[in-house]
């Protein structure tokens, strides 16, 4: 149920107020909306006596917002720029049908992407706008639809559809693995190691699993894999990457194998929603076949 019109300003009110808020000046905000600096203040008025509270402090020819006025202004920027964006989203394709998805960086670029116009062909009304997320967010403060989510199967607030999991491997350039002699999993712990920040145990995993026994493991952090693997390819170390996303690098000698000694994966790859957007009909026809191509994918 809406709020009562009262608690409703008009879209001119609030947009004099941002501005003003935002610039922390009449004149500028006159200056942005294209109107004089009597009709800003007026309308800023006007928002004050509907809303029963005073949001400025006037002090000679300055403003300065009050407690109350500086958290309404955070809240009404949030909200009028998921205005903006659903309005741009409607410009952009005003038959409806968009699809705003968060993705991993790696797993969208290298994974997701090649195979997206597959979808968009088969689907003409449906367009996707991506975002990159590293990690969960609250889905009722972002305008996104659905995201793409590697981890444990839990979050808050949203739905988990399994995608498909992963196998992982130490590879390094060649050149790197000549120079160290590396040749069992023990080896490992004479060379510098890349660590991603996403998976800061993902090392210690990997040595255990493969019976080396390790107190502490140092070496160079990176936010992105496709970062890490350059560092790799470049000879800087050893990175622990997901197999499937680095397939091409592995395949023309890039990178080669450090120890070839591959571990799955505790976590998992999902597609992550809200309930209330489970039936959306872009948000449908995009997990439909985004479960076929991870299944037909780990079945070839």
């Amino acid at each position: 149920m809406l709020p009562a019109r009262r608690f409703l300003p008009s879209l001119s009110l609030l947009a004099a107020f941002e501005a003003a808020a935002r610039t922390g000046s009449i004149t500028a905000a006159a200056r942005e909306l294209d109107l004089t600096q009597s009709a800003v203040s007026r309308q800023i008025k006007a928002l004050e006596d509907q809303l029963g509270v005073e949001l400025f402090l006037r002090e000679r020819q300055t403003i300065r917002l009050t407690v109350a006025g500086d958290g309404y202004a955070r809240e009404i920027r949030e909200a009028l720029r998921r205005i903006s964006s659903a309005s741009l989203n409607l410009r952009a394709n005003p038959h409806g049908g968009t699809l705003n998805l968060a993705i991993l960086p790696t797993f969208g670029a290298r994974w997701l992407a090649p195979r997206l116009n597959n979808f968009l062909s088969a689907n003409p009304g449906i367009t996707i706008n991506m975002i990159t997320r590293l990690s969960p967010f609250d889905f009722r403060l972002d305008t996104i639809d659905a995201a793409i989510h590697f981890g444990e199967p839990a979050w808050p607030g949203a739905e988990l559809t399994l995608l498909r999991g992963e196998t992982t491997i130490p590879v390094c350039s060649p050149e790197f693995k000549r120079a160290h002699k590396l040749e069992e999993p023990a080896d490992i712990l004479g060379v510098p190691l890349l660590h991603l920040t996403t998976r800061p145990d993902a090392w210690e995993r990997w040595l255990s699993a493969n019976g080396v026994s390790f107190e502490t493991v140092h070496g160079m952090l990176f936010d992105q894999f496709a970062t890490a693997s350059q560092a790799a390819i470049g000879g800087l170390g050893v990175a622990l990457l997901p197999v499937f996303l680095f397939r091409d690098e592995l395949e023309r000698g890039d990178l080669v194998p450090a120890v070839n000694r591959e571990i799955e994966s505790r976590e998992h790859y999902y597609l992550a929603y809200t309930r209330e957007r489970a039936s959306y009909p872009p948000l449908v026809a995009f997990r439909d076949w985004i479960l076929k191509e991870a299944a037909a994918e780990q079945s070839a």
